[in-house]
């Protein structure tokens, strides 16, 4: 019969091999598995049972205890990223005009450091079409700050670009046109709720040309997009209107019925996500005007009474 200790090496061995695997405890069966940083050890959280010791610490041999010591102590950089050009490797002069040990320069340091500030940028893209890498790139962030989505959008719709501009498929079309089709691209791939309008509402091309662009570059590129699911919207647009939780869920429930009817073939999601919260909010008692629904779901009025009859029907309501 094994030792604990012998049986733990062992475990700590097969674990090794199945990094991939989930951890789970041998004793009571738990997935709840908790890493002690302080003690270098595996632990699970239910029973207490070490699992694994003398773990590798893989961070940094100094400790800090707030942002600044952390700077301080640092010795990297950021990391890469796909939403610059380069990736973030080139170096940057910074333009406080203070030398390592935070003095002033003087006025003639103050004029070179300009010089080769100036200098520095110009030579971070050595041809056009880095360059216009670059516009394109700062377009995607502009775009994905002005309509407040995360970080990985970014970097999703850096990556698609990228991809697109390697597939040369942005020979004939504008650089504006395909970055802002790549956000869109990316705000569908990563599930963010953000409709056409929206998206065109904040680029620098017309709506035609996002909706052409994206077709385009999503068939070429493979680009497996399910279609917009309504419920998506409707956290958003019930936040909006000041609704509550009863009344998303209401919301929710009538796309559901509606969907399985096949009501949502070939309707757009936002009017429909539209519609069941205007009906939902009838239904619980927070009644919302068509006009104050219309607003913030960016459709008209219109489109707001026929779904919404659709929707009537099909839960049954006369």
């Amino acid at each position: 019969m094994e030792g604990p200790s012998r049986q733990r090496q062992r475990e700590s061995g097969e674990s090794e091999k199945q990094s991939d695997e989930t951890l789970s405890c041998p004793e009571c069966s738990s997935d709840n598995v908790v890493m002690d940083a302080d003690q270098g050890e595996l632990v699970c959280d239910d029973c207490g049972l070490v699992l694994d010791e003398r773990q590798i610490d893989r961070g940094p041999e100094w400790r800090a205890f707030n942002h600044s010591e952390r700077q301080s102590k640092s010795r990297v950089g950021a990391p890469v990223t796909e939403t610059m050009h380069d990736k973030g490797l080139t170096t940057t002069i910074d333009w406080k005009d203070k030398d390592a040990y935070g003095r002033s320069l003087s006025s003639e340091k103050r004029s070179q450091m300009h010089r080769l500030r100036k200098w520095q940028e110009r030579i971070r893209t050595k041809d056009a079409g880095e360059r216009n890498l670059q516009f394109a790139l700062s377009e995607i962030d502009r775009m994905a700050s002005a309509l407040g989505v995360p970080r990985s959008v970014r970097e999703v719709a850096s990556v698609i670009y990228r991809r697109a501009l390697k597939e040369d498929l942005i020979r004939g079309r504008s650089i504006e046109g395909v970055a802002t089709a790549a956000l869109y691209a990316a705000c569908r791939q990563e599930g963010i709720p953000r409709s056409l309008d929206e998206v065109a509402e904040v680029s620098r091309v017309e709506q035609k040309e996002i909706g052409r662009t994206y077709r385009y570059i999503s068939q070429e590129l493979g680009l497996e997009l399910k279609p917009v699911d309504p419920k998506q919207f409707v956290p958003r647009f019930a936040s909006a209107l000041n609704l509550s939780e009863e009344t998303q869920a209401k919301a929710t429930e009538i796309i559901d019925v509606s969907a399985e009817q096949g009501l949502l073939s070939g309707k757009s999601p936002t009017g429909f996500a539209a519609a069941a919260i205007y009906a939902a909010s009838l239904l619980c008692n927070e009644k919302k005007t068509q006009r104050e629904v219309a607003d913030v779901a960016q459709v008209t009025e219109v489109t707001i009474r026929n779904r919404y009859q659709e929707q009537i029907e099909a839960m049954g309501f006369r």
